[in-house]
């Protein structure tokens, strides 16, 4: 994200998933975290590679000491900051950085909302059946849709749409996504899908999980099981609850700057004034869209959100994650020599996702806030204790009206 005194170009590339160490409630809020260290893990992991834009940019202060080829950069200027919101929720994440107040999030099993939302489908004249397993059930639309709880982010806020696109479009999948939405109170709904060979692939996906106190109480499909991420991927999030008039995109069209979202951060934030790329997960696609806008346009907000990494922590893949973080490496050197002698950049995450945790799902850490200007060497930025201290930075800096939540970063 470009932060600037003067309204020009602003930039924030989000690495989704890229945390740089536990969050220091993690003991009592999310003890399967203990230990989680994103970014520190994958570095040592790999020591004798380079991540040289990302090095220069001031990652490995924000983890130092660290064992690897790469050094700290004295020119850098770095921080990290808190997560604002509970758990470490990708929707919650990317609304507090837009400048919304985290709130405390419903908690509520499928099963909450299991008979509304059979009822609104059959209603809208889908062929509904329910699927159990330990006496929990999901729901299977039209043989080629499986809907249950999501099991990679914080059980009970998220459901999801899971579908084989071999067998029905994505659009007709957003169509049930949407019909889900309207029956549940959930923060966010994800409707997706991948061509896999059989619906057997997310049927022998499924699974339970239990409660804090143990016992059996959400069901659905292990995404990076069943397949759907590997070919094909298309996703769209559906959130609830959220306010857009009080968040960056809205606040900056006020003055007249208009929004680029690339990515997932279009799948889950508004801009209604502005410009966006849903649906688009491929990091060098991503990367080429947004340095052709750049260089084409000015006075704008841009942001890009790096999903492949997100998607390889879950899958527990290391291997992916770090040839990702090289492919997003690339592409930011690619974007830094676009940048004008005003711009300012910022590099950022929303949350952890330690491929070498264990589990499989996001990690409560953290995250790097690496700025970057020709002009500002450096400096130190602390720590924030709010991602939404992004957001309200690029407001003033734009002259815009403050978002909802946040202090501006003085640089």
């Amino acid at each position: 994200m470009i932060v600037s005194l003067f309204p020009v170009n602003a930039i924030w590339v989000n690495s989704y998933g890229f945390g740089i160490g536990e969050m220091p409630d993690v003991l009592a809020e999310r003890p399967q975290d203990h230990g989680a260290n994103t970014a520190r893990k994958l570095i040592e992991h790999f020591s004798d590679k380079h991540l040289p834009t990302l090095a220069r940019l001031g990652l490995l202060n924000t983890v130092y000491p660290v064992n690897s080829v790469m050094q700290r950069s004295q020119a850098a200027n770095w921080g990290k900051s808190m997560l604002g919101h509970e758990g470490c929720d990708t929707f919650m994440g990317h609304q507090e950085i837009m400048g919304t107040k985290p709130r405390a999030p419903l908690q509520a099993p499928f099963s909450t909302y299991i008979e509304k939302i059979e009822a609104g489908l059959i209603a809208a004249g889908y062929q509904v059946n329910r699927i159990y397993r330990d006496a929990l059930a999901l729901l299977e639309v039209n043989s080629c849709v499986v809907i249950g709880d999501n099991l990679e982010a914080e059980l009970g806020q998220v459901y999801n749409i899971t579908a084989n696109l071999n067998l029905i479009s994505f659009d007709d999948v957003v169509k049930i996504g949407r019909v889900v939405r309207k029956y549940n109170d959930a923060g966010r709904n994800i409707a997706f899908g991948g061509l896999i060979d059989s619906m057997d692939d997310i049927y022998s996906a499924i699974e339970t999980k239990p409660d804090k106190n143990g016992n059996i109480a959400f069901i659905g499909v292990n995404a990076p099981r069943s397949g759907t991420y590997n070919n094909g991927f298309k996703v769209i999030h559906l959130g609830y609850g959220v306010d857009p008039s009080t968040q960056v995109p809205h606040c900056l069209n006020q003055v007249g700057i208009k929004t680029f979202l690339y990515g997932k951060v279009a799948d889950i934030v508004e801009n209604e004034h502005g410009v966006s790329y849903p649906g688009v997960v491929d990091t060098d696609t991503l990367f080429d869209l947004l340095l052709r806008d750049v260089v084409r346009k000015d006075n704008a907000f841009f942001c890009l959100n790096v999903q492949e990494t997100d998607l390889s922590g879950h899958q527990q893949n290391a291997g992916r994650y770090w040839n990702t973080l090289e492919r997003a490496d690339a592409g930011l050197s690619k974007i830094l020599d676009a940048m004008s002698i005003s711009d300012l950049l910022i590099v950022m995450a929303d949350h952890g996702n330690d491929p070498f945790i264990g589990h499989s799902l996001h990690t409560r850490e953290m995250v790097p806030i690496l700025l970057f200007s020709h002009e500002l060497k450096g400096l130190e930025l602390g720590v924030r204790d709010t991602l939404s201290d992004v957001g309200a930075s690029v407001a003033k800096f734009f002259n815009a009206p403050m978002p909802e939540f946040g202090s501006p970063i003085k640089i």
